[in-house]
């Protein structure tokens, strides 16, 4: 199978849903952008695409939690090219289970003993001719995000504000370069684990802050290390706060998320909420588009949180 569209003819537009028992219990005018509904479940579709139908290369490797590594898996599947993704050991085990049945070979480490970039630098020498895909540091992985961006640009004049997880910080600063492009200057607030806090550090020291290892958050789709260079460029002007959050309020949230708005998502994706219930005063009587950006979570965990 080798069939390529153009990025805009093949993502799914987003899901906005208009969440207002959650709004009455955050007392906020919650609009949900929902990227849980995108192929492969997340938003990294749109970025993993975006690459894997822009290289000449006919193999692609990464390393991911979980999210981009099965989003690129299935993205090259459809191509028709192959795919590498370095995963950490104790990813959730329906991440694993989806790159795999995307065709992607998955290699997994221990990251307390190899970190995903050491490993990642032996494959590159392994296989020179195959193409690196970062999963928030490539410019077209931005550009592919950027995709969101010009869809909430459509927002502009119906929201204050739009509220998105940081991880790397591909996907937030797609979302600004995607506002850019439609001349948009709607606020972009970025919602990142207290326990990972190094985006947040960083707009405070006006450049990249590094995690020493990899933060221990039930957010695993923003266990990075740090932000990605090139998403720093787009951050450190284009981002207007970021509101960190701890992990009880990322729990609840996904909770409420399934109470009060019928939508399951993963740590990760109720980041953006999760900012809402963390600091109450900065939104209040706001309209705020928040988005969630991927429902790929382990059916163990989930339940857990939910039996909580």
């Amino acid at each position: 199978m080798n069939f390529k569209h153009a990025l805009q003819d093949i993502v799914r537009p987003t899901t906005l849903i208009e969440a207002r028992q959650l709004s009455a219990h955050l007392r906020a005018k919650v609009l949900i952008a929902s990227e849980t509904f995108q192929h492969t479940g997340s938003f990294k579709f749109r970025a993993a695409y975006n690459a894997a139908a822009n290289v000449s290369q006919s193999e692609l490797f990464t390393a991911s939690s979980g999210n981009f590594g099965q989003a690129l898996a299935y993205a090259c599947r459809l191509l028709g090219k192959s795919c590498t993704v370095v995963m950490p050991h104790n990813s959730a085990s329906v991440k694993i289970a989806a790159v795999r049945a995307s065709g992607g070979i998955v290699d997994l480490i221990d990251v307390a003993v190899t970190s995903r970039q050491e490993r990642v630098d032996a494959i590159a020498r392994e296989r020179p001719d195959a193409y690196f895909a970062s999963a928030y540091d490539d410019l077209l992985v931005i550009r592919g995000n950027a995709s969101l961006g010009v869809e909430l640009a459509a927002l502009d004049g119906q929201i204050d504000a739009i509220v998105a997880p940081v991880g790397g910080g591909g996907l937030t600063s797609g979302i600004i370069q995607g506002l850019r492009d439609c001349g948009k200057s709607i606020p972009v607030i970025g919602a990142e684990p207290l326990l990972g806090n190094d985006a947040a550090r960083s707009l405070r020291a006006g450049c990249i802050v590094t995690n020493t290892t990899e933060p221990k958050t039930i957010a695993d789709g923003a266990r990075t290390v740090s932000l990605g260079a090139r998403n720093w460029e787009i951050l450190r002007e284009g981002l207007s706060a970021i509101v960190e959050v701890p992990e009880k309020e990322i729990i609840e949230t996904v909770r409420l998320l399934f109470h009060l708005a019928n939508l399951k998502v993963e740590p990760t994706g109720a980041l953006a909420v999760a900012a809402l219930l963390t600091d109450p005063e900065r939104f209040r009587g706001r309209s705020v588009c928040c988005v969630a950006s991927g429902g790929n979570v382990d059916p163990q965990v989930y339940r857990s949180i939910l039996e909580g």
